[in-house]
């Protein structure tokens, strides 16, 4: 009891400070919280007239139907294996950037890379998609028309089932390297300057400043974000993967998120959409537990 009228005083003490968070959980709550029951669809056969509530209980049988499918089965595969490509390569790719741009002591350089590298974030896939299909046409694109001029064939980057994942993780890449970066260029500003004049001192190299330093120092923030990484992994980026495929390539890039899409939008089929929705988060879930608890094990850093 004494406890919990500490937590109130305090909570009145910084009651302004509360007022403001307010706005946020009141989001949670209704686009977050509120839904979830919704999740019910899952387990009935969904019926329009009768509504979500009134609509009969089956059990798993529409879990049933999701795993004797083929199509399920590809659409799990291709969405592990894309945001694998994305995790191994993508993952590393702000914090090289933020890196990098830690070394930069022009400050005009260094705003001037940061705004051009951050646009890409604020653009939708519907635009990005275009400048893609622009940039990367086997006809007229510049990248294709350079390998022309080389002598070599053009490739086909958003036709070739081969090479279209490697075009997924590349955009990818593109449009997020920015503004990912920014959590750990926030990191390297609380580096402590006087290890970097000690090292100094010492006669070190920025390339071991860079790993005897820097690295260690924003060690937790990298480990917080790996984990959150993981945990999205079956949360694949519907946006641009709908934007960019086309038949062509369907059996590479059709992942969770263009399945449900198909199955819930385009056939109507709510109950089996929803089930499949409950699997991809119920995965990802443990993910994230699983992820968390192996961090601590290895470096003693996780979300708790």
């Amino acid at each position: 009891m004494k406890i919990v009228l500490q937590d109130l005083k305090r909570y009145y003490k910084y009651r302004y400070m509360m007022v403001m968070f307010l706005p946020a959980v009141v989001y949670f709550i209704v686009f977050k919280y509120i839904p979830m029951a919704g999740l019910s669809l899952a387990f009935k056969n969904f019926q329009i007239k009768a509504g979500i509530w009134a609509s009969p209980w089956c059990g798993l049988d529409n879990f049933k139907m999701l795993f004797q499918s083929p199509a399920f089965w590809q659409s799990f595969r291709n969405t592990l294996i894309i945001s694998a490509y994305k995790l191994i390569f993508g993952f590393p790719a702000p914090i090289l950037f933020a890196l990098l741009l830690n070394e930069v002591r022009q400050s005009k350089i260094k705003k001037l890379i940061q705004t051009v590298s951050y646009l890409p974030h604020f653009l939708s896939w519907v635009v990005l998609s275009g400048i893609c299909m622009q940039f990367l046409s086997p006809s007229s694109g510049p990248f294709n028309m350079l390998l022309k001029e080389m002598g070599l064939d053009p490739i086909f980057f958003l036709g070739d089932p081969n090479v279209f994942r490697g075009t997924l993780v590349g955009t990818h890449i593109w449009q997020s390297i920015g503004w990912g970066s920014i959590v750990y260029i926030a990191a390297l500003a609380g580096v402590d300057v006087s290890m970097y004049e000690a090292a100094d001192l010492d006669g070190a190299t920025r390339w071991q400043k860079m790993r005897y330093i820097t690295l260690p120092t924003i060690a937790p923030v990298i480990t917080i974000m790996l984990i959150l990484a993981v945990g999205k992994m079956m949360t694949d980026d519907f946006d641009q993967i709908y934007n960019l495929y086309n038949p062509g390539v369907y059996n590479v890039s059709e992942v969770m998120g263009t399945y449900i899409y198909k199955r819930g939008i385009g056939n109507m089929q709510y109950e089996v959409a929803t089930a499949m929705g409950l699997f991809q988060n119920a995965i990802a879930f443990v993910l994230v537990i699983g992820t968390n608890q192996i961090s601590k094990k290895i470096n003693e850093y996780g979300l708790w």
